[in-house]
């Protein structure tokens, strides 16, 4: 089969551009003639005001990718679509409604005898804008199939389009390892919450349960989308200057297995959550995971055996499974719980997925 994924790879960072090149890499493994149409400029900056790209790969890029696509300019998405008719798929990842105005072009030079799946990593985002359910609406009214990493999600997309929507875990794609630090460490007294620091991942709610609990210090690693300024200011207003350690900006690959093993726990307090890879990256660095039970979160951490879960939006309810983690004994359990994912059968049932007609 000849598909084709239009998304984000190498230059850029982060799960959507890993997600995009791990599964042209598993399609080809599968004997698929894959290429991928990704970006040369995918957002203005003052839509992702994060880094957008790295000057060093983390994991094998895709041979087979152009790299065309600019936000700036419609003719390059008709264009694009002109290129890969004949494809037999072709695959938009959807990763922000600010993407739809590109595919719609993309769709517009297709001309429909291609079949088409959106990739939803999320339908509609956490921090909604007016626009971004006429724009997602707009997009899966035309595709030919949608797929989404949980049913939650598929629901969502069900409400807005009449095209089949299924729905599959996400696959883990994991651009780092690390040796696995010893089951029956002693604990470093140090949590750890990792990645981009945005409101619906509830680092302030870990702020305030980390003040309702002594002795546990929290380093705070990934690029501040609001900047730094309210963070620091809960910090200073609950006394946490001593025992909270900030690194802001993002995290090369290589500096990742340094951070997961100076933490006795990876945090995950978030309001709301779809699919996310950063229980996976615990696990895979030996480190349990304490995370609210939102989303797939609680679909991959079982409680009280490689982590502990809590209700989401309660700084008090979180602060009470922190004190419960480093009860005697507890963590070095936890520890000796959590073993590193195979991720084979979980894309073996993505790829069938995605297939399906």
């Amino acid at each position: 089969m000849r598909i084709a994924i239009v998304g984000p790879t190498y230059p850029y960072k982060g799960g959507g551009a890993h997600h995009t090149t791990e599964l042209a890499h598993r399609l080809r493994a599968a004997g698929h003639e894959v290429v991928i149409e990704s970006w040369r400029a995918q957002y203005p900056s003052f839509l992702y005001p994060g880094q957008q790209t790295i000057d060093a790969p983390e994991g094998e890029p895709y041979p087979d990718t152009r790299r065309m696509l600019d936000w700036r300019r419609p003719d390059g998405w008709v264009a694009c679509g002109r290129r890969l008719r004949g494809f037999d798929l072709v695959v938009l990842a959807v990763l922000s409604p600010v993407q739809v105005p590109a595919y719609l072009g993309i769709l517009f030079g297709l001309r429909r005898k291609t079949r088409v799946v959106a990739l939803c990593h999320n339908v509609l985002p956490h921090e909604r804008k007016p626009y971004d359910r006429p724009l997602m609406k707009a997009l899966l009214g035309r595709v030919d199939g949608v797929l989404t990493h949980s049913e939650e999600q598929a629901a969502t997309a069900r409400g807005l389009t009449t095209a089949p929507v299924r729905s599959a875990a996400l696959a883990p794609h994991l651009p780092a390892r690390s040796a696995r630090g010893a089951a029956g460490a002693e604990p470093y007294g140090r949590l750890l919450f990792f990645g981009i620091v945005r409101p619906y991942k509830g680092l302030d709610l870990l702020l305030h349960a980390l003040a309702q609990v002594q002795g546990v210090g929290l380093t705070v690693a990934g690029e501040f989308w609001g900047g730094l300024e309210a963070t620091k200011a809960l910090i200073a207003e609950l006394g946490l200057a001593d025992r909270v350690e900030l690194r802001p900006g993002y995290v090369a690959a290589e500096d990742v297995p340094g951070l997961f093993a100076e933490a006795d726990a990876l945090v995950l307090p978030y309001r709301s959550a779809t699919a996310s890879q950063n229980v996976w990256l615990g696990h895979e660095h030996g480190v349990p995971v304490i995370a609210t039970r939102v989303g797939a979160l609680a679909d991959n951490v079982e409680d009280g055996v490689d982590g502990l879960l809590v209700e989401p939006g309660s700084a008090g309810a979180l602060a009470e499974a922190i004190k419960r983690f480093y009860e005697p004994g507890v963590p070095a359990r936890l520890r000796s719980g959590v073993k590193p994912v195979d991720p084979d059968p979980f894309w073996a049932v993505y790829l069938e997925t995605l297939l399906s007609p």
